[in-house]
């Protein structure tokens, strides 16, 4: 990697006019008063990177589930899909990450399969690190069948500060693993709902890389991850 490209980051189209934005507001603030623009020029280029969209080495090994979204594990539990998604209301294993402002918002797909099914729910704007997020803020879901026919979900979640889901994908559409689907403005959540029987190859508190960290492998029977932090 050259030295220009590790703090130069290519941005997702998305966040043109955002930054087009921050940068108009921060000439204004410069006619104000000097100091305030040097404060503009700052959230111009936090509003730059908040929207990158760097290249990631997406592991190819079929039965590999990947992290959706770069963050931290904020929880590991069992709990029911969602309803509008209809794959039952048995338990899985669900893994939370959390996105602060500061992470890459361009979520991946864990698993190559194809979108069964897309539902958009709207709801609250709690934040997103919080256990019932899942239940009470709006939401993007999509069940993902892989090619064993086995299905998986993952649930875009707004949170405190975000206000807006984008997708990037349609029913029926076929996703490789690591393939961008998706995007959230500004901090939010990715729920990832594994498949009965699949342990998360990741611990609470691990930080995620979209489209590279392997979250889960169909093949293992590893039981659940445990982690100390130092």
């Amino acid at each position: 990697m050259k030295m220009h490209e590790t703090f130069i980051k290519p941005m997702h189209p998305e966040g043109r006019r955002f930054v087009a934005i921050f940068a108009v507001i921060t000439l204004v603030l410069f006619l104000v008063w000097e100091p305030l623009g040097w404060i503009g020029v700052g959230l111009t280029v936090w509003c730059y990177y908040f929207f990158r969209d760097p290249k990631r080495s997406v592991p190819v090994r079929a039965d590999l589930i990947l992290s959706p979204a770069d963050g931290v594990v904020s929880l590991i539990e069992h709990a029911a899909p969602p309803p509008e998604l209809g794959m039952g209301g048995e338990e899985l294993t669900r893994v939370s990450v959390f996105m602060s402002v500061f992470n890459c918002h361009v979520n991946r797909s864990p698993v190559a399969g194809r979108v069964d099914r897309m539902v958009y729910r709207p709801g609250k704007f709690l934040n997103a690190s919080l256990d019932k997020a899942s239940e009470d803020n709006e939401r993007n879901s999509l069940a993902i069948e892989m090619n064993d026919g086995r299905k998986l979900a993952v649930v875009q979640i707004a949170g405190l500060v975000a206000r807006r889901i984008v997708p990037f994908v349609t029913e029926g559409q076929g996703l490789r693993a690591g393939e961008r689907f998706g995007l959230i403005r500004f901090g939010s959540r990715l729920d990832v709902y594994l498949p009965p029987g699949v342990e998360p190859m990741v611990a609470l508190g691990q930080t995620m890389i979209a489209g590279e960290t392997v979250l889960a492998d169909l093949r293992s029977a590893e039981p659940v991850r445990q982690a100390r932090s130092e």
